[in-house]
């Protein structure tokens, strides 16, 4: 069967769900920026600064330990495990959401349901105040997990509602719109954080709105694609008897037999396994490279996370006219030339020249939305038929079971030299062997292993 067989909807109708599918992006991009990449993290370190230390005043640091499990840990350390340990949890529980996803004739109802759950968490990051700590924790740790479960599905339903030639367009344009709304709200929420005293409120219950903000923003926008979207039989799955969960498993075990015969498939996700890693790694560590190493004030590393957001908006619409053109292929192999150039550039950024640093900002947004998107349009091609989902939940457990690596080798690279530029640039070889290792990729050839029906332009 081929890929024509995925995608039989006439184009009016195939417009509307897509139009649908976009505000999925735009609902959980709103988490994403406001409460994993800006807030939660050093609100939480506080919460459990005060649980450590009771008392402690502003600005004072914390000898104290708090304990996890019976497991001392320091509440500077305590986001970074907490995410560690989702992520590695992640890796196992995605890859059987994504076989039951597949096996299952309700996939907007799954979409939904983990969206609602994890925005149900991230709203109830309200409660987290005093020294709590626990209560962020455990939230924190379910609104990740059913964000990933959510975009395992999100990623596959893709491949039913755009023709192997819409890919690239119709994903560049859900992440342009994922940037646009995280931006939004994030600029929103920054304003009430930054002058919460206008608004009649302390720093902390500020950021408790932003972050409860946040959470509804997901649940309340995730009504569109759930309305929007249509839920279609399974096909081409591997018969199995017992329960769907029980059957899942047996379709999961038989993919992993058999993802060793798709050599470009497997190629792509390790050159992304790479590649991503230290785009996630450039984008984690740049607040700490800002400030520490650049002596850069946190008004000016607030305004270049929105510059960022915003330009990566154009970004991923730019790359998409540019895969229409020369393939997305070609346009993902430049933008890792593109990422080089960054790290290669941020090690020679002077101290104190925040113009600079906003240049390379403006460089970053435009490469960072469009190689996202063309790598997810790039390996819905590389699927077979029926298994989308279960495919793309390897995507999500490659990225999230080895995101560590890059940070890794920062923080290793900073102790034994005692400068965060060196670390910077030690990311280059990501870029290099990811870069290395997708020029292997025959996308021709690996869409018609598949079994799926080549777009005009790779």
């Amino acid at each position: 069967m081929t890929g024509a067989a995925r995608v039989t909807d006439p184009p009016r109708a195939r417009r509307r769900e897509q139009r649908a599918w976009y505000f999925y992006d735009w609902a959980n991009s709103a988490y994403v920026t406001t409460t994993l990449t800006v807030l939660f993290a050093p609100y939480l370190i506080t919460v459990a600064e005060q649980a450590a230390c009771p008392g402690l005043a502003s600005g004072a640091s914390c000898a104290e330990n708090v304990h996890v499990l019976g497991i001392p840990m320091s509440p500077g350390s305590l986001p970074g495990y907490v995410t560690t340990a989702t992520t590695l949890l992640s890796a196992l529980v995605l890859p059987v959401v994504g076989a039951i996803a597949d096996r299952s004739a309700r996939q907007r109802s799954l979409l939904a349901g983990f969206a609602w759950v994890g925005a149900l968490a991230a709203t109830s990051m309200y409660l987290v105040s005093g020294s709590d700590w626990q209560l962020g924790v455990a939230l924190l740790f379910v609104a990740n997990l059913c964000l990933g479960s959510s975009l395992v599905v999100y990623d596959a339903i893709l491949c039913q509602i755009a023709t192997p030639d819409e890919r690239d367009a119709v994903s560049s344009r859900g992440w342009a719109l994922g940037y646009l709304g995280g931006f939004l709200l994030l600029a929103v929420n920054l304003v009430l954080v930054q002058a919460h005293d206008t608004f009649g409120l302390g720093k902390g219950e500020a950021v408790r709105v932003s972050l409860a903000s946040a959470g509804l923003w997901w649940g309340i926008f995730t009504i569109i694609p759930f309305l929007g979207l249509r839920d279609r039989p399974p096909v081409n799955v591997t018969p199995a008897r017992g329960s769907l969960i029980a059957s899942s498993f047996g379709q999961l075990a038989s993919t992993f037999r058999h993802l060793r015969g798709y050599r470009n498939t497997m190629l792509f996700l390790l050159a992304y396994l790479f590649f991503n890693d230290g785009i996630q790694t450039v984008i984690v560590s740049a607040s700490t490279y800002g400030s520490k190493q650049l002596h850069l004030g946190e008004s000016q590393l607030i305004a270049t996370i929105l510059v960022v957001q915003l330009v990566a908006f154009g970004g991923a619409l730019l790359f998409g006219r540019l895969a229409a053109v020369f393939g997305s292929h070609r346009v993902v192999l430049a933008s890792l030339g593109v990422w080089t150039l960054v790290v290669v550039g941020a090690f020679f950024l002077p101290e104190r020249r925040f113009g600079y640093f906003v240049a390379l900002a403006v460089l970053i947004g435009i490469v960072l939305g469009g190689s996202q998107a063309l790598s997810r349009s790039m390996f819905s091609q590389l699927i077979p038929l029926g298994r989308e989902a279960e495919y793309f939940s390897l995507y999500q457990a490659c990225e999230r079971g080895t995101s560590w690596l890059g940070t890794l080798i920062f923080s290793l690279v900073y102790q034994l030299t005692g400068t965060y530029r060196w670390s910077i640039i030690a990311l280059v070889v990501f870029f290099v062997v990811g870069a290395v290792l997708l020029r292997q990729v025959n996308m021709r050839e690996g869409i018609r292993e598949a079994g799926n029906e080549a777009p005009a332009v790779v």
